[in-house]
């Protein structure tokens, strides 16, 4: 049972993924990218080439095949029925389509419980996506919620595809966040919004490490003393 629970929420592009990462690594704590379940089933929902609208058939495809996923350093290493697909999951296809499983409920539900048994293993746990402090850990010590304006967000997508020689304008990567954003927040179940509890950070305009140093800064002030 983790005896240290982090939870970081936000929107796409917010900066939550990189600094997740950074923040887990100085506290050491296992790491867990909650976007990286989503899409792995995305990916095998896709290798099966099962209608994505129908919440039976994606049911199947979760319950057929065995999903791993495991904390290594800074990055969550994932394996489809025992073969590592942890680079396949970032594809742009898997990415377009994840908004199809995170919009099942019964199948966020099942998602859910992998969440809490992977950090039930773990001794501490800083968790990152969309519903980590309002549904999947309710009760965690410590909630933040990283946000940024689209515009800002746009321009880090972009520069992040560049780098990977993906060309995109960044008006079609602004349009696809506020189009992803609509649907989190539209969503019936574990809709993208702050948990009451939460930090709010506006990463807008802050470096990297500036955020990590807040959110390590919060943490040390509510946590003080706890292994």
């Amino acid at each position: 049972m983790a005896v240290l629970v982090i939870t970081i929420d936000g929107p796409a592009a917010s900066g939550k993924s990189t600094v997740a990462r950074l923040v887990a690594a100085r506290l050491g704590a296992s790491f867990l990218d909650t976007g990286a379940m989503y899409r792995a089933v995305t990916l095998a929902v896709m290798r099966a080439g099962v209608d994505m609208n129908n919440e039976r058939e994606l049911l199947d495809v979760l319950e057929k095949h065995s999903f791993e996923f495991a904390a290594e350093r800074d990055k969550m290493v994932v394996s489809i029925d025992g073969a590592d697909v942890t680079e396949q999951i970032r594809e742009s296809a898997v990415t377009a389509n994840a908004r199809y499983i995170a919009s099942s409920v019964k199948v966020r539900e099942k998602l859910v419980q992998m969440q809490r048994d992977f950090a039930a293993k773990a001794e501490k746990v800083l968790t990152e996506g969309r519903d980590q402090g309002t549904v999947a850990f309710t009760d965690a010590d410590v909630k933040f919620y990283l946000t940024a304006d689209s515009a800002e967000r746009a321009r880090r997508r972009y520069a992040e595809l560049r780098a990977k020689g993906i060309n995109e304008s960044i008006e079609q990567i602004r349009a696809a966040i506020e189009e992803r954003d609509e649907s989190d927040q539209g969503r019936q179940v574990g809709p993208l919004k702050a948990a009451g509890d939460a930090i709010v950070i506006d990463t807008t305009g802050l470096t990297v490490n500036e955020v990590v140093d807040e959110i390590i800064c919060r943490v040390e002030e509510k946590c003080l003393g706890k292994s």
